[in-house]
This record gives C-alpha cells, structure tokens and sequence, in this order.
C-alpha cells in the first residue's frame, strides 16, 4: 500500500479516475436509485396509510362537529317540488325504504 500525500491537486485526478470507473456502472446504479426511492415511497405509503388516530384527536373532532343548517327556503322549495311531482314523490319513498340503494 502507497502512502500518498492526500492535498487537494492530487484530488481532482483522483475522482475522474473514480467518474470513468463508475460511468461503466451508470444504468445499473440508475436503476437501484430508481428501485430504491420507489420502495421508500411505497413504504411511507404503507406507514402512513395505517396510522389510528388516537382518542384526543377523535374527541376533538367530534366536539368540533356540527349539525348542518338547511335553509328554511330550500325546504319549502324541497317540499312544493315533492307535491308537484310524482316522479320525485316515488324517488322520496324509495329513498325512506331503502336510503343505500342506487
């Protein structure tokens, strides 16, 4: 083994060596960074996707929760077109008897 004085001349030559070596290598390298930033995402992916919140965040939420507001006209509205129309009367019960279906 050589004992070379390590100084910043001799470091350029050095790392063209080092460029010239790996250039052979380029595709391959690419691919492992390319497989390995993929398979960090899907990890994070996987992490983040399993997460349960916990009982603060969920009372929280729940306190901040409110029960909507429908405009009283909007219902009239509703209402009279419920009344004029047979076809939404039909739509109506159906939606009572049975509110998942499509």
């Amino acid at each position: 083994m050589k004992n070379k004085d390590l100084d910043l001349k001799s470091l350029g030559p050095q790392a063209l060596i080092a460029l010239r070596k790996l250039n052979r290598y380029a595709g391959i390298l690419f691919l492992l960074l390319v497989a390995a930033v993929y398979g960090f995402v899907l990890f994070r992916i996987d992490t983040l996707s399993n997460v349960q919140p916990n009982s603060d965040d969920v009372s929280a939420m729940s306190k901040s929760t409110s029960i909507p507001k429908i405009d009283p006209k909007v219902v009239m509205q509703l209402e009279a077109l419920k009344d004029n129309s047979e076809n939404v009367q039909t739509l109506f019960k159906q939606a009572r008897g049975n509110p998942f279906q499509e």
